[in-house]
């Protein structure tokens, strides 16, 4: 007897090598290899090994169970009757916990894989049945696995015990509403009745309109409401209700759907409104391609991410419908003109793609200050005609980042009429140095000059010239200057008398405790300083948003950063200076661009071993070209020091780029400068270069 068990068993295992049992037969090899050969196409995406301990070939789509030779069990009879009657309860209880969870229930067979449509996901698309669902050999337990990468979905079961699910999009619990089936029997819909064909011929929605489109009605509380029937295909999926006290309401655990779907089915351009008699409008003016959502608008635009398919409930009956939007090139939203219409216009952007969206402008009321609100107002006020025009004349709906021409015609009108303030430059305050450099709102410009040529002495009187003529204040990060010092050289030049007697002071009068007074409030008015509270330096970023604070609180119209050298550089060690010089400018230039604030930026030369005595070129200053290829006007500052060449107070201004021809061009001036007072004045020694 034992002997014989012996061979038995060495049966079993013979025939588990070669083949896989399936319900106390086996499979062919051919059978086997088409498996093999399907689920390696149909999970293509996927790591060619295994991603959990069973073997990759489990997984099948036709919906057939098939058992793994890793669980294989022999064809041993059970004797035990009463262990075989408690399996069968166990898997009958499991059926009805399958069924809960949205598996739904079905002839199982313990120790097998089964393919199915995931609850989940329903498959996609393609309604792949991609959920592997595995019933243990007791009947008592049963896990299972989503093998779509966009769901994933696991869990387990047992007929005596809870519930344990991986599936984060439950929120909770482990119940799928099932989608319920409806007819119109079934909801007892009729015909339209007089009154209610009365109301929709007021809104100038026609009978033709109202049948093609199955407008119906029922009976609610004894009174009569519009049902707008859902269709896919002809078939009724759902129905929306509306009383006569504008009361709405639905068929509760019906799917979700566009209104009017049928309308778009290969559709490349499709309008989509808010309500149902906007869509009905809609085709009162010609437009059959649209449609309607079902559940209104938001409040807001959510400031969260567009959440994944699987929990984007809000918004599921777009996906519901996405075969048949996906088609589309051109959508246009035409959703109701109040800020929760505008809000929806925008979450559905979000989801249809912003390139493919048109929105539409709804026209003015007459001697009224306000707008139509949607298509039915429209309709009903102005006629067909009008809301085709609207229709006609929508509009790229905006993508931040691109623009096209006509969103800035304001702008372009005003700069042609010279209506916006200094477009056109602010003067110097210099006549000689008007015709080559006029300063610019939004503009940067690189100064620079050898050692002790007055660069930063003629930004200071340049501030000053611009503050008495056309009121501009300005933040300084002057690190080379103590804060006393810079506030002493530029009260002189405002009050011009000097702040001592001593020395520089010569024999000139020293300004009066008035006058004293009077500067330091000038000072507090006009200037505010950037400047780091401890002995660290700062960065360029802590200074662009340092001076943002200043455009922000004082209305700052210029910034200076002097010098260059001063500010922290952490440059990326993968980043070569000239690279990081490159983006440091680039931040300068988008900060002036976007405040319309000018930024004066004071940059040393290199060492010049051979230095002649002449004034150094842009190309000169240390650590990049990109000072003179990213900015806007490049000036060099140089002070003669030789008396051979004439008077050693004369100062010659290089202005050696200027981008805007508007503001300037390339040449040369000549200030005189007043050492007792700081000031600079017009020199008679003006002359131009050719660019």
């Amino acid at each position: 007897m034992l002997l014989n068990y012996r061979k038995f068993l060495s049966l079993n295992i013979l025939m588990a090598t070669r083949n896989m049992f399936f319900k106390g037969t086996y499979l062919p090899r051919t059978q086997l290899l088409s498996s093999r050969t399907y689920s390696k196409l149909l999970f293509s995406n996927h790591p060619s090994k295994p991603t959990s301990k069973s073997s990759p070939f489990l997984i099948k789509s036709c919906g057939v169970s098939y058992t793994p030779h890793a669980r294989a069990y022999s064809p041993v009879e059970v004797e035990n009757e009463e262990v075989d009657a408690e399996n069968s309860m166990r898997l009958s209880i499991l059926n009805k916990k399958l069924e809960n969870v949205g598996i739904g229930s079905g002839d199982w067979n313990p120790g097998q894989y089964h393919g199915l449509i995931c609850p989940m996901c329903k498959g996609g698309n393609s309604g792949e049945k991609a959920l592997s669902l595995l019933i243990e050999h007791d009947g008592n337990t049963a896990t299972w696995t989503c093998h779509r990468a966009k769901c994933g979905w696991k869990g387990g079961l047992k007929a005596l015990a809870g519930l344990k699910s991986s599936y984060k999009k439950m929120s909770g619990t482990t119940t799928v509403k099932k989608i319920r089936k409806i007819t119109e029997h079934e909801l007892n819909l009729q015909p339209l009745s007089d009154p209610i064909r009365e109301f929709f011929s007021m809104r100038m929605i026609s009978g033709e309109t109202l049948r093609r489109n199955n407008v119906l009605r029922c009976t609610h509380d004894d009174k009569d409401a519009i049902a707008f029937t859902y269709r896919r295909k002809g078939e009724l999926v759902g129905c929306k209700y509306r009383d006569e006290n504008k009361k709405f309401w639905q068929e509760s655990n019906t799917e979700k759907i566009l209104y009017g779907l049928d309308d778009i089915d290969g559709a490349t351009e499709i309008i989509i409104v808010e309500g149902e008699i906007d869509k009905l409008s809609m085709e009162e003016a010609g437009f059959r391609n649209c449609v309607s959502v079902p559940d209104g608008a938001p409040a807001s635009v959510s400031k969260k991410e567009v959440p994944s398919e699987e929990q984007d409930t809000k918004y599921q009956y777009l996906w519901n419908c996405k075969e048949y939007l996906e088609k589309a090139t051109r959508i246009i939203l035409a959703t109701d003109g109040d800020q929760p219409g505008q809000a929806l216009a925008e979450e559905l952007a979000r989801r249809l793609g912003r390139e493919r969206c048109w929105r539409i402008k709804w026209p003015k009321k007459k001697d009224d200050n306000e707008y139509y609100k949607d298509a039915n107002e429209v309709l009903a006020n102005l006629g067909p005609e009008a809301l085709r025009e609207v229709i006609d004349n929508a509009e790229l709906y905006p993508i931040q980042g691109l623009y096209s021409f006509k969103d800035f015609t304001s702008e372009i009108d005003a700069y042609y009429h010279q209506t916006l303030d200094f477009q056109l430059g602010v003067s110097t305050g210099w006549r000689c140095l008007n015709e080559f450099y006029n300063v610019v709102p939004g503009e940067l410009t690189i100064v620079t000059g050898v050692p002790n040529s007055g660069k930063s002495e003629w930004i200071d009187a340049l501030l000053c010239n611009l503050c008495a003529t056309v009121g501009w204040k300005f933040a300084l990060c002057s690190m080379e200057n103590k804060v006393r010092d810079h506030a002493r050289k530029l009260m002189e030049k405002h009050v011009k008398k000097p702040f001592f007697v001593a020395r520089y002071g010569e024999s000139s009068e020293k300004m009066s405790p008035e006058e004293f007074e009077q500067g330091k409030q000038w000072l507090s008015d006009n200037f505010y300083l950037i400047r780091c509270e401890n002995d660290s330096l700062p960065n360029i970023e802590w200074v662009l948003k340092k001076a943002k604070a200043a455009v922000q609180r004082y209305g700052i119209n210029g910034l200076v950063i002097d010098p260059y050298n001063e500010l922290d550089h952490q440059r990326p060690q993968f980043m070569t200076e000239t690279e990081y010089v490159s983006v440091m400018l680039t931040k300068v230039k988008r900060f002036a661009q976007f405040h319309s604030c000018h930024v004066w930026f004071v940059a040393h030369p290199r060492q010049m071993h051979n230095w002649v005595g002449g004034p150094p070129s842009l190309y000169d200053i240390s650590g990049s070209a990109h000072f003179i290829n990213k900015c806007d006007n490049g000036i060099v500052i140089h002070r003669n020091r030789d008396l051979k060449n004439g008077p050693v107070d004369r100062v010659q201004v290089c202005v050696r780029k200027v981008r805007n021809k508007v503001a300037g061009t390339i040449g040369e001036a000549f200030l005189s400068y007043d050492r007792v007072t700081g000031q600079y004045v017009d020199s008679n020694n003006t002359c131009a270069v050719d660019p």
